[in-house]
Parts: structure tokens; C-alpha cells; sequence
């Protein structure tokens, strides 16, 4: 039995280290760390490393369910390839152990409100962004597309397919610009 440990922080210029050492101090002999959103499962290298190498017996250790999983949906897609594997999941700061009842009763409550947390999360953001619109602060990325530069290569007789590769933007924005100046 090989006990390994994840840890997980969703941005560049975030800390591992306090996940590491309750990794380490919860007996993970193998420790595997990423620096990437929690959101989904994609892009996640060394969680899908660490679940490729699970057998049976073995123990996926994280400090909190948020660390493995932000959706209901991956938090199941993980447990059903541990469950697969004859793994479990533990975790340090919550009581879940899935080798208890209790604790996979707990484990999906908690993933419920990882989930519930990460949708509080959006709607604000979204609010927000939509406030700062209303106030005219929001105005959106600046357009990277010069439409008088489009109109003037139209008009020296260039088609909409040499101005999109002369201009390295796509043809669906050359016809947009020509169809909103006519």
C-alpha cells in the first residue's frame, strides 16, 4: 500500500508548501503538486499521473476536497477511477475517508459545496463585471482588428480571404467590419 498525496493551487503566484508538509506530516510517501485552476480536470497533469498509478490498496491523501475537485461531476469521475482501482481518498482537514461510510457521505456534501462555492464565485464576478459596464468603467478587451485598415485594403481591391492573412485575423472579422460600414 503506497500512500499518495496531491496538493493543488489554482494560481502561478500561490503556496504550496503548507499543503506540502500535511502531506507529508499525514505519512504520503509520494507527493505530487500543481499550480492550475481546480474547475475541471483538464490540463491537471499530475493529478491524471497520480491517479494512472494507483493500485489497489493504495491512498490518495489532499488537504481539502476543493483541492481534487471543484464540480460535483469531477469529484465523481475521480472517485469512480479510485473506486476502479480499489484506492481510497482521505483527506487532512475534513473527515473523509472513503474506506467509512461517514466518510463518503461526507465527501459528497463537501463536493456539493466546492461546487456550490465555485458558482457563488462566477455569479459575482459576472456581477460585477456588469456593474462596472453599467458605470462605463468595463469597457471589454480593446480590439485588436484596425477597421480603417480593412476598409482600405478593400478599397485596392484585396478580397476578404489576402486581407484576413495580411492582417493575421480571421475572414469572419474582414466580412463583419465590410458588412457594418455599408
Amino acid at each position: 500500500m503506497t500512500i499518495y498525496g496531491y496538493a493543488r493551487v489554482s494560481t502561478t503566484d500561490q503556496d504550496l508548501t503548507i499543503q506540502q508538509q500535511a502531506l507529508q506530516a499525514a505519512g504520503c510517501q509520494v507527493i505530487r503538486s500543481e499550480k492550475v485552476s481546480g474547475t475541471s480536470t483538464a490540463g491537471r497533469k499530475e493529478l491524471q499521473t497520480l491517479l494512472a498509478f494507483l493500485q489497489a490498496g493504495d491512498v490518495l491523501v489532499v488537504t481539502r476536497i476543493d483541492r481534487l475537485a471543484r464540480s460535483i461531476a469531477d469529484l465523481q469521475t475521480i472517485m469512480h477511477t479510485l473506486k476502479d482501482k480499489g484506492a481510497a481518498l482521505r483527506c487532512t482537514e475534513q473527515p473523509v475517508d472513503t474506506t467509512t461510510a461517514a466518510g463518503k457521505a461526507f465527501l459528497n456534501m463537501l463536493g456539493v459545496f466546492a461546487e456550490f462555492e465555485t458558482n457563488l464565485r462566477r455569479e459575482r464576478q459576472l456581477e460585477g463585471i456588469k456593474a462596472a459596464k453599467e458605470r462605463g468603467i468595463y469597457t471589454g478587451r480593446k480590439s485588436s482588428i484596425d477597421p480603417e485598415r480593412v476598409r482600405q485594403l478593400k478599397d485596392e481591391g484585396i478580397g476578404p480571404a489576402e486581407i484576413a492573412k495580411r492582417l493575421g485575423i480571421g475572414r469572419a472579422s474582414v466580412y463583419r467590419i465590410l458588412s457594418a460600414g455599408s
